[in-house]
């Protein structure tokens, strides 16, 4: 062991506590170091090394927060045994303790003697709740400095490269790890965004007519104003864009041409091809929210097509987990330290234990089973809903979890939401999508709640398939 420590703390460059870790590590892997070997006490191993007791002291706690070494009170330090299977192997399913029980909430809007709440996707548990469970027990082991302090460009590289391996399905065109900024999930991505692209006293966005609500509260709380813009059923229209654009000196326009929300429709390449050359006359910055469909684009992206104005977003939660909260944020090209910037601005980056436990959970082999056993399911309660209310018009995707129910002329899809509700199924009307002074059509989006069986959700639509078919007088207009 000497000759290798002293080989470290002479032929090594770097803080003369980390060449000693180094050097105990090399002993170990070469085996002069076992399993239960005492290692001297820190002013002996200090005085053979030529180094302060200080020095070694934080070597020794460094090692022991990596579990190379255990240290026994009024005994020594002693060469730790390797860890559990459930530490050293990530997608090990093994149960190591007692399970945890969480509290519940009495509360539970869906048991059944609740209302069925259909109005926002719930992916149903194949698997990644385990997967995010193991994957949170490995993230406790990190070291404690990284326990401790702030997240670092450097500690969440290792997410941004897992990252890039999530998007490869996507059109986006040439992509690094370093294009990709980690945030709290997508919303949190479409503010921070705003944050950088806005400027001036009363900035202005244009969205869609119908659009996520997302991208107008993120607007109003930088106190930007949003104004809407026509759509039909390819997506926004070209000339009401720029004429709109033109009129109000517009900087950014928000958008999800990939699965539209709610109206669940996608904009065709032609299309997007005419908004990106009305946003090159004009310098118009795009926003472009991809966070729904669950398997590979349809189209070139935004950001494919226009690489110098557009901004993308997406996230997991409609793919794996809602639960932890990680997006992604994709600057335009040589804008990337802008929107980094404002991302350690805001919160100083994704903590590290939960980027390092997303990035385990990404990186699991198991994952591209598990999001594909997400969509076979959500498709199961798709067809499910097709089939029962296809007598209507509605407009759905396979991979896309939820629908958009146009209703018959003269009935009003507030009256008609709650009847639904007092029968017990919970949806959004199409004005929740509208600007407070906009137009909404007589619809309403329907959302697959996936975490509740088939056949109660089965049920639920056997009700609005009545109540469409025998409308109450309260309805009509």
């Amino acid at each position: 062991m000497d000759t290798i420590l002293l080989s470290a703390m002479t032929e090594r460059e770097g803080p003369k506590y980390q060449r000693l870790v180094d050097g105990v590590e090399a002993s170990i892997s070469a085996g002069k170091l076992k399993v239960g070997d005492k290692l001297p006490p820190v002013r002996e191993l200090a005085w053979q090394l030529g180094i302060t007791p200080g020095t070694v002291a934080r070597a020794v706690t460094i090692l022991a927060q990596k579990g190379v070494v255990e240290t026994a009170v009024g005994r020594g330090t002693f060469v730790a045994p390797p860890p559990t299977p459930l530490f050293e192997d990530v997608w090990s399913r093994e149960e190591q303790s007692e399970p945890y029980r969480p509290f519940v909430l009495r509360e539970d809007l869906n048991a059944p003697e609740g209302p069925l709440r259909l109005l926002a996707p719930r992916l149903p548990d194949m698997g990644q709740s385990e997967a995010i469970r193991v994957a949170m027990v490995r993230a406790a082991k990190l070291p404690a400095e990284q326990l401790m302090n702030y997240p670092t460009r450097q500690t969440l590289r290792g997410l941004q490269a897992a990252a890039l391996d999530w998007f490869a399905d996507r059109d986006l065109g040439p992509l690094s790890a370093e294009d990709i900024v980690p945030t709290y999930g997508g919303q949190n991505a479409i503010g921070l965004i705003l944050q950088t692209i806005l400027t001036g006293p009363e900035p202005v966005i244009l969205v869609e007519e119908l659009s996520y609500a997302g991208f107008r509260r993120a607007a109003e709380g930088l106190r930007a104003r949003v104004i809407p813009v026509p759509m039909d059923e390819n997506g926004v229209l070209p000339e009401a864009l720029e004429a709109i654009a033109r009129q109000t000196g517009a900087q950014v326009f928000c958008s999800m041409p990939e699965v539209h929300n709610p109206t669940c429709i996608t904009t065709p390449t032609e299309r997007r091809e005419e908004i990106v050359a009305v946003a090159r006359r004009l310098g118009l910055q795009l926003l472009e929210d991809d966070c729904y469909r669950l398997k590979s684009s349809i189209n070139p992206s935004y950001r494919k097509l226009a690489p110098e104005l557009a901004w993308h977003v997406s996230s997991i939660s409609k793919s794996s987990s809602a639960a932890l909260r990680i997006g992604f944020g994709i600057a335009p090209k040589g804008r990337g330290g802008e929107l980094r910037r404002m991302t350690e601005f805001s919160s100083f980056g994704v903590a590290q234990p939960l980027a390092e436990t997303a990035r385990l959970f990404l990186t699991d082999p198991q994952r591209d089973g598990i999001e594909q056993k997400v969509r076979q399911r959500i498709s199961d309660y798709l067809h499910v809903a097709v089939n029962t209310l296809g007598l209507f018009d509605i407009s759905w995707q396979e991979d896309v979890p939820f629908l958009f129910l146009s209703l018959p002329r003269g009935w009003r899809p507030s009256a008609f939401c709650q009847a639904a509700e007092a029968r017990g199924v919970q949806i959004r009307s199409a004005d929740e999508f509208a600007l407070r002074d906009g137009h909404a059509p007589s619809a309403v989006r329907i959302a697959v709640n996936a975490q509740v069986p088939l056949e109660r959700f089965s049920n639920a639509m056997q009700v609005l398939a009545r109540l469409l078919g025998n409308p109450p007088e309260q309805i009509s207009v």
